[in-house]
């Protein structure tokens, strides 16, 4: 027994001496031609390695300050440095053949720089391509040209990748880069995982299965591999990573999971989005609930465009439904689109007026009723137009007393006024766009009040610009001059100005009055004490 382990200890300390002394006699910068050759050769493009060293506790060739070029046609500068890139090899291999057999490939700190064309295309679409030429240091002469590359496992540890877009000034930057490829071969599929996190706010993990690469057929464009996986973007902050650009107006946090594929240059996303503290307009302000969004979009990758075949959108229990096309010119998006609201709730929906820029009078609030509105949405998303039909039904505006705002006619009708102003049915033609919201045919019926009609504006600034006519009902002597009462609202929405046109009221009535005479004296007299009420 003593003997076995004298035996076994003398082997394993051979072991170990031979493991220190064959870095000695094994200079691994001999194979940094080869390598930089059979790398270069698999990327398509120039590959260069600092010193290398070999480690045999990890089995693995080490290289300091490595370098891979960028596609000429989009810049001069590396598409990928790197602190460090280390090459796991076949050690029987490299020890008795002194052949390099790379088994994986781990990269340390990349620094990745990505590029998109004005056209669409990407400065990583021709790698791999067989047509790229790469300079690097070519393969020794007495060996045929290396294979394509094909690693048991490929790994991207704490990078850095920078994305700028066709057309985008800014770039987009995302940190703690992780990405794992197994049994990577570029003639089959291999399965990958890749996170990040973005910087500005928000992470985002990609799980599931690639390949093969598209490099062989009539495309040669990497970026057109087909892939499947599952998405899950957490706390996205839309305007500091860059995604909305302020212009836009757009703003707010947003999270996703679902899953995207692609085949052929066509991209299926769908899932679900969550959004909070959203903002839809440039003098909106964040919505107080949050809107989620369920989706199912197709993008083609060669006409930058798109459709939308689904768009619930869900505030609270409403939903309402947004389909139709996009498309991508340089920074800009152009929607054509339909939203179709078949019955939302007018107090969920009351959430999110302030994300729209919407304001209600100072103090007001809706309560109960339900919306419904037809609309189109066309045009870049910083400069939408969005028009169509609007209607709601039984509905409250609380804390607002719309008869008190038109005292004069009010009193001349007989109306009780009240604290709350409640509408049986609105409905207006609305068209909105950068310059404002233009209201036509406006139809009001308030029960207590009677039917209002007219039409307006509302400023990008809020402020109204209507002219109305109101056709009042009461139990007063008078109320048959409040039959059809012109006046205007001036002023902020948030504290509006309700302006009767009396003078205009008493020259459509004139003839009404004088056609009876014995009702003029008591006519005038009831206007004299409205109006004296006034003044006191």
């Amino acid at each position: 027994m003593k003997r076995l382990a004298r035996v076994v200890g003398t082997v394993l300390a051979a072991l170990i001496a031979i493991a220190i002394a064959l870095p000695l006699f094994i200079d691994a910068n001999q194979f940094r031609p080869r390598l930089e050759a059979e790398l270069g050769k698999a990327l398509g493009r120039d590959v260069k390695l600092g010193d290398l060293k070999l480690s045999i506790w990890s089995v693995a060739v080490t290289a300091e300050d490595v370098s891979i070029s960028d596609d000429p046609q989009f810049s001069h500068r590396p598409f990928l440095t790197a602190k460090s890139l280390a090459a796991g090899v076949d050690l029987k291999e490299l020890v008795f053949s002194k052949k390099l057999v790379v088994t994986a490939i781990e990269v340390q700190q990349p620094e990745i720089a990505l590029l998109q064309a004005a056209s669409g295309a990407w400065n990583f679409s021709s790698l791999g391509v067989k047509s790229a030429q790469p300079t690097a240091a070519a393969a020794p002469s007495d060996s045929a040209p290396p294979p394509d590359l094909s690693v048991q496992s490929l790994k991207v540890v704490n990078g850095r990748i920078a994305l700028q877009r066709g057309g985008t000034s800014k770039p987009q930057s995302l940190e703690k880069v992780n990405l794992e490829v197994k049994d990577f071969a570029a003639h089959a599929s291999f399965p990958f995982s890749f996170s990040a996190a973005m910087q500005g706010g928000g992470d985002v993990t990609l799980t599931g299965k690639a390949g093969p690469l598209a490099i062989d057929n009539a495309m040669q464009d990497v970026a057109a591999t087909p892939f499947s996986a599952d998405l899950k973007v957490n706390k996205l902050d839309l305007v500091r990573t860059g995604f909305a650009p302020v212009a836009t107006g757009l703003a707010g946090i947003v999270s996703i999971h679902g899953t995207l594929a692609s085949e052929q240059n066509k991209y299926d996303l769908q899932g679900d989005i969550q959004a909070g503290q959203l903002q839809l307009a440039k003098n909106g302000t964040p919505a107080k609930a949050p809107v989620g969004f369920h989706f199912a979009l197709r993008h083609d990758a060669a006409t930058h465009a798109g459709s939308l075949s689904r768009g619930d959108v869900l505030i609270g229990k409403s939903k309402a439904s947004l389909t139709g096309t996009y498309k991508l010119e340089a920074a800009q998006t152009i929607l054509n689109m339909k939203l179709a609201a078949p019955s939302m709730e007018v107090q969920e929906l009351a959430e999110i007026l302030p994300a729209l820029a919407v304001e209600l009078p100072r103090g007001a609030s809706l309560q109960g009723g339900t919306l419904t509105a037809n609309l189109t949405v066309a045009g870049p998303v910083d400069k939408l137009d969005i028009q169509g039909p609007v209607a709601v039904k039984g509905t409250q505006l609380a804390n607002f007393d719309l008869g008190s705002k038109m005292t004069n006619a009010a009193k001349l009708a007989g109306i009780r006024m009240g604290p709350n102003t409640d509408f049986e049915y609105i409905s207006v033609d609305a068209h909105a766009n950068p310059q404002g919201i233009d209201l036509q045919n406006i139809s009001v019926v308030a029960p207590d009040l009677g039917e209002i009609s007219g039409a307006g504006t509302i400023s990008p600034a809020n402020l109204l610009d209507f002219k109305m006519r109101a056709k009042l009902k009461g139990s007063g002597v008078l109320s048959p001059l409040a039959s059809n009462v012109p006046f205007s609202i001036q002023g902020p929405a948030a504290d509006p100005k309700f302006i009767p046109d009396m003078k205009g009221l008493a020259g459509e009535k004139l003839k009404t009055l004088t056609a009876a005479p014995a009702d003029v004296g008591k006519a005038a007299g009831g206007i004299l004490n409205v109006f004296k009420k006034k003044s006191n």
